[in-house]
């Protein structure tokens, strides 16, 4: 499937349906390099547990059109989010976004403009980082040629985009933290700074193993699960829909005939 971003890019998506009732649905944001058709692995196991889930290709990466910078990927993000709210699919259901490495730093941020939206439930965090400038030195000091949104060395003048200040703004919003203690891409040493700047309800969970492969054991399966049933989403369908209607409004969101969704301003 095509979303439309606020800015005329053309990202790729996939829909990948629940395979039984659905409880609710999940946006996944993947983490940094390759695309949407390697970091299925991560998430593929969720329709069969009762969960609708979007997947989406940043701009720049897959078949999206773009250049991955910010802030222009949080368009990306934006679109998506709403496709979530008003699609056919989707629209009568509680939501999650779950975001991994960079997808999850970013989301840390851009939540903070959907902390209103009726079916958002709750955000999992799966190793992100802090802040731009403290990454960008770590990656230095590594190699910055894996990753794809620009050159890390040019991060430091992101701050004004910073998960960990996005943080302070969700306490309306329950989070699921993991970070591995073996992480050697983003250091473990950012999950409590993250975890001690969210004011409202959370989890913690520390795992092993490499970076991003959380979901590869049946624990931290089961964690999530566990994460997404305790959260009270359970709402009145009609209400939801007005709500979520009122919401897309405010946004000036359009749906254009073809079935590309996209945002004006």
């Amino acid at each position: 499937m095509q979303l439309l971003a606020e800015d005329g890019t053309k990202l790729h998506a996939w829909f990948l349906p629940a395979n039984q009732k659905p409880k609710g649905s999940v946006l996944f944001l993947h983490g940094n390099a390759e695309n949407i058709s390697t970091h299925i692995y991560n998430i593929r196991w969720l329709p069969k547990a009762g969960y609708h889930v979007l997947l989406l290709d940043y701009r720049g990466f897959g078949h999206s059109d773009g250049v991955p910078k910010l802030p222009d990927v949080f368009l990306d993000i934006d679109v998506a989010v709403s496709w979530m709210s008003n699609s056919v699919q989707t629209r009568e259901q509680p939501f999650f976004i779950l975001g991994q490495s960079i997808g999850a730093s970013l989301m840390l941020h851009d939540a903070v403009k959907h902390t209103d939206n009726p079916q958002l439930c709750g955000l999992i965090s799966d190793a992100a980082f802090t802040r731009y400038g403290d990454i960008a030195e770590h990656v230095a000091r590594q190699s910055w040629a894996t990753w794809a949104f620009h050159f890390p060395v040019f991060w430091r003048a992101y701050n004004q985009y910073d998960p960990i200040d996005g943080l302070a703004k969700l306490s309306k919003i329950p989070i699921l933290f993991f970070h591995s203690k073996d992480d050697r891409i983003i250091p473990f040493s950012n999950l409590d700074l993250l975890v001690n700047n969210h004011q409202g309800y959370h989890q913690r969970v520390v795992t092993s193993g490499r970076h991003t492969a959380t979901f590869m054991t049946s624990a931290n399966r089961r964690a999530l699960l566990e994460f997404m049933s305790q959260q009270n989403c359970f709402f009145d369908a009609e209400s939801a829909t007005q709500a979520s209607q009122n919401f897309l409004k405010s946004n000036f969101l359009k749906v254009q005939p073809s079935g590309l969704v996209g945002l004006y301003f």
